[in-house]
């Protein structure tokens, strides 16, 4: 069962906490993560080309001239492809850019990659901010670089409800903020070195029990 310290002020430990085998001590799967990133990004993309067609045009509905007599080719409406100011012959339209992915895929992707983290020595557990209550970005700034090592990227997950700590970490460049469970692939792989409070650590341990009990 993998162990960490719990990391407070001026490199102090409050003792050890132990972490889910599952969740914390998975194989790592790099193609696994792999699609779970890709999917994520497919599904935030947002298709909205959109050329119309002669369907989509207003006007065209009689023949600009009669068909003989004129010396000119037969035309049927105006908004023809070929037309100046026509509709467009089988231009793009919206579509579902969505990459399924089914849930245990992704939460083992997740398990993975925050499996690979903790190997690569990229994973810290805290106490807390010691914010004592008061929203400070200054002292959360200086807490986070110190357990960090000053690392220019980092994933703060943190427990239900912990709004002062979501406060004084929000405007800090290169810190995302996820919650309990909340995570994706792309988050652990992409965050730089996660910090995980200890209450969301406990969470995140009891991921893979509660699986279990759904699964009995």
């Amino acid at each position: 069962m993998p162990t960490l310290a719990i990391k407070t002020k001026n490199g102090k430990t409050a003792g050890d906490i132990s972490l889910s085998e599952r969740v914390f001590g998975a194989e790592r799967n790099i193609a696994l993560m792999h699609q779970a990133v890709v999917a994520e990004q497919e599904n935030w993309r947002q298709d909205t080309r959109n050329a119309p067609g002669r369907g989509d045009m207003l006007g065209g509905g009689r023949k600009p001239f009669k068909q003989k007599g004129t010396g000119r080719a037969r035309q049927g409406s105006i908004v023809a492809p070929h037309w100046t100011g026509g509709g467009a012959a089988h231009g793009p339209h919206p579509r579902d850019l969505g990459h399924k992915i089914n849930k245990k895929m992704r939460r083992a992707a997740v398990w993975s990659a925050l499996s690979a983290k903790l190997v690569d020595s990229e994973m810290v557990v805290v106490d807390g901010f010691d914010l004592d209550g008061k929203i400070s970005t200054k002292t959360a700034a200086n807490f986070l670089t110190e357990v960090t090592g000053g690392a220019r990227k980092s994933l703060v997950v943190i427990d239900e409800g912990d709004e002062i700590t979501v406060k004084s970490l929000r405007n800090i460049a290169g810190v995302t903020i996820r919650v309990g469970k909340r995570i994706s692939t792309r988050d652990v792989v992409d965050g730089g070195v996660v910090v995980i409070t200890k209450a969301a650590a406990a969470t995140l341990s009891g991921w893979a029990d509660e699986k279990e009990e759904k699964e009995a």
